[in-house]
């Protein structure tokens, strides 16, 4: 009898002790993105840039040489970097006012975009990426810049002086159709959804942007920043909801939602904001400010780099340049020691070691733009200077 009464209290605290537990709910999985068809699947929803961590460099990637090639507008020609050595180790001249150099959407062919700036002899060269050498280049019309749709179907060429944008075999770059952006003066720079359903352009000349639907070959709308007044390179949050939009004369960026297409916030940064680049963690957002407010400004500018939580959307640190600089474009390297970028105004590459801020400079060519760290970690390239995912 004194056995069977000492049970009853014990199995009254387990059942007290599991009740708890068993009431709380289980945490609700994250839903999986339905992407546009052929689009490689999302892995993360709640980090879209997963899988350019520096675990997952690919075999198309690990394949090419490790270099770092810088686009130099005034002195159309590409320098080449050794990143292990910091050294230029060659150059090569292309076409006219060579801006960006864009890695394609399988990986296989770095493309640098010769605009051509008020001329019709406007071109794309070949890089392959396991020699480093050019190829012949390739006649378009107007190449600014260069994207690759997330289903790797086309080849966006950003025809900026035309207002438009023209959708190409991604290999052969042979024209297949075009779509007007009447409203958008300067488009230029862009990030894809998370689905990958529609793009956001920035017009740098128009103080806003545009939102694309390339499926159904269509402008779905325009917005007109609060406060903006040049609008430049653009990122998705890494859980696909937000954009994060650079505005070199509000001197911060802008927070957009996406599927609104609404202004919802704003981080100053630094005078000039330009280009945005994600860590390899997915949690940090490396933004440039170029020191100057004007499309050709001085050297030796207030330039910085400013580094961005995109949980807080607060800046954590601020990495200014000794002596002045400038900024521009670039990435960050395939193990995210290093941010690459072009000192526009000062014909210098800078190196930045994100953990401490430290900057190293390397002299090149004339006006250096956007450069491309090269291999990088992902499975496909949305193009830019390497807008992985």
């Amino acid at each position: 009898m004194k056995h069977r009464l000492s049970l009853v209290p014990a199995l009254v605290v387990a059942t007290l002790i599991a009740l708890p537990c068993a009431a709380q709910p289980a945490a609700a999985p994250v839903p999986a993105i339905a992407t546009v068809p052929g689009m490689p699947p999302v892995v993360d929803p709640s980090n879209l840039y997963s899988e350019t961590s520096a675990a997952h460099l690919g075999a198309t990637a690990s394949n090419a040489l490790p270099r770092v090639y810088v686009p130099n507008i005034q002195s159309d020609d590409v320098y080449v970097i050794d990143p292990a050595t910091l050294k230029v180790v060659n150059k090569f001249r292309v076409g006219l006012n060579p801006q960006h150099v864009v890695p394609s959407w399988d990986l296989s062919t770095l493309w640098v975009a010769n605009n051509a700036e008020n001329t019709t002899k406007g071109s794309l060269t070949p890089i392959d990426p396991a020699t480093g050498k050019p190829g012949k280049p390739i006649a378009v019309d107007d190449p600014y810049n260069m994207y690759f749709t997330p289903d790797g179907r086309y080849a966006i060429v950003v025809a900026e002086a035309h207002k438009r944008l023209d959708f190409r075999d991604p290999k052969t770059m042979a024209l297949e159709w075009s779509l007007d952006v009447p409203e958008c003066g300067g488009i230029n720079h862009a990030d894809f959804s998370i689905d990958g359903r529609y793009a956001i352009f920035t017009c740098e000349f128009a103080k806003g942007l545009a939102k694309i639907d390339y499926i159904d070959r269509k402008v779905l709308g325009y917005l007109t920043l609060s406060k903006g007044g040049m609008p430049q390179d653009v990122r998705i949050s890494p859980d696909g909801k937000l954009f994060y939009v650079a505005d070199m004369m509000a001197d911060g960026v802008f927070i957009i939602d996406g599927a609104t297409f609404k202004e919802v916030g704003f981080i100053a940064t630094g005078k000039g904001t330009h280009g945005l680049y994600p860590s390899r963690d997915g949690r940090k957002l490396y933004v440039t400010n170029r020191g100057s407010n004007k499309i050709h400004g001085p050297a030796h500018g207030k330039g910085s780099v400013s580094v961005v939580d995109f949980a807080t959307q607060k800046v954590d640190v601020t990495w200014p340049i000794p002596g002045g600089g400038s900024p521009d474009m670039g990435n960050v390297s395939a193990d995210g020691r290093k941010l690459w970028l072009s000192g526009r105004y000062d014909n210098v590459v800078y190196v930045f070691d994100t953990t401490t801020g430290a900057v190293q400079k390397i002299p090149v060519g004339k006006e250096p733009h956007g450069l491309c760290v090269w291999p990088q970690p992902g499975r496909y390239s949305l193009g830019h200077t390497g807008n992985m995912r």
